[in-house]
């Protein structure tokens, strides 16, 4: 038995039941009553989707708020993160698949126009970096939306604005970026997020992304229509790049809107982990731990493409420290976790197999989980 004294946990939220700072308790907890002595360090981590912003403000970063149109172009309220002139935007905040009614999909008029108003938020508080956290949008509209929104004009033939969403994108005749907030070309921009898919193409935003925001079959195709026929516009508005950026990793993230801030805003793309590790200063955390937690709701397959865990395991590995995993569910195999840098993996369905259980009682059988990882790895 090791004698490790200093746990760093970072770990993801673990999706409809426990945020990542709720995580970081349980599994605090469950530490504690096997270790008592136990010295534990909290970092909950987010990978530029869903829970990024309260990540942020866990690790230092000051919270701010702002009222912005939902993707439903309602007002909703939603929150950004700032600290030491970077600020951190997730657009899920206010165009998030979690801000629809139950059973309420708008897969070709949803907008990130929130986003776009956020971003100038953020501006408005006097951020020099802007790290915009893409995920869990309900929106497939290319980021027209927020372009719009900081000033862009996107026209139909009779010079009117084009209407919110992507399906109307197939009116656009006309893309002037010229009027985008002065204060962007003075900002530097990294898009932050976990997929590498192009804009649109067998593995584009629309089709592997638009049917769990409500598009069937034929609203797939077409957004897809709609999306090739935007960029081809908007190239044009930015010198004939449109085939490069909209091949670019990371544009067919959030249902485009990647596109939209690497051509228009002049982007930076990044795994969102990989940002947010940097921005709250895990190296230092990770210099201080013998053992590092990390975790998420389920890992499977995607958790190896660019999600937290994978992230916090690479880095872990680099320097040399042992990482161990909880989650709700697991279906990667030994040899898969071992590849990714994870040493062990402690699932809530190995104590309780009732999937719904394990959502309704998720806090307490974390809790008994990290007691079994706290009995064999300190």
């Amino acid at each position: 038995m090791t004698q490790t004294k200093r746990v760093l946990i970072a770990a993801d939220k673990f999706k409809g039941s426990l945020t990542a700072v709720q995580v970081a308790d349980h599994v605090t907890a469950g530490l504690r009553r096997a270790r008592p002595g136990v010295i534990v360090e909290a970092l909950p981590v987010a990978d530029g989707g869903d829970g990024t912003v309260a990540a942020a403000v866990a690790g230092g970063f000051e919270e701010r708020t702002a009222e912005v149109t939902g993707p439903l172009g309602l007002p909703v309220t939603a929150r950004f993160a700032l600290r030491d002139g970077t600020a951190i935007v997730e657009m899920a905040e206010a165009s998030g698949l979690r801000l629809l009614p139950a059973d309420t999909f708008a897969p070709l008029t949803a907008t990130t126009y929130g986003t776009g108003e956020l971003v100038t938020a953020a501006l408005d508080a006097g951020a020099r970096t802007l790290i915009l956290g893409v995920g869990g949008s309900a929106t497939t509209d290319g980021g027209a939306g927020m372009l719009t929104a900081l000033g862009a004009r996107l026209l139909d033939e009779d010079d009117d604005p084009v209407p919110h969403g992507g399906g109307p994108l197939r009116e656009l005749v006309t893309a002037d970026l010229s009027g985008l907030d002065a204060r962007l070309k003075d900002t530097r921009i990294i898009l932050a997020g976990d997929v590498d898919n192009p804009l649109t193409g067998p593995t584009g935003a629309p089709a592997v992304y638009g049917p769990q925001k409500g598009a069937d079959e034929e609203a797939v195709g077409q957004l897809d229509a709609s999306l090739r026929h935007y960029a081809g516009i908007m190239g044009r508005a930015a010198g004939g790049r449109a085939g490069e950026f909209a091949a670019a990793p990371g544009a067919g993230a959030a249902g485009g809107i990647g596109y939209a801030a690497l051509i228009g805003l002049d982007a930076v793309f990044r795994p969102g982990i990989e940002v947010l590790l940097d921005v709250l200063g895990f190296t230092a955390a990770l210099d201080r731990a013998d053992l590092v937690i990390t975790g998420e709701g389920s890992l499977d397959r995607q958790t190896l493409h660019g999600k937290a865990p994978a992230g916090v395991a690479a880095a872990s590995r680099r320097a040399g420290k042992e990482v161990v995993a909880v989650c709700g569910r697991l279906s990667l195999d030994k040899k898969a976790l071992h590849q990714a840098g994870i040493s062990a993996a402690y699932a809530l369905t190995d104590i309780e197999p009732d999937p719904e259980a394990c959502i309704s009682r998720a806090g307490p059988l974390l809790e008994q989980a990290a007691q079994r990882l706290a009995g064999k790895h300190l």
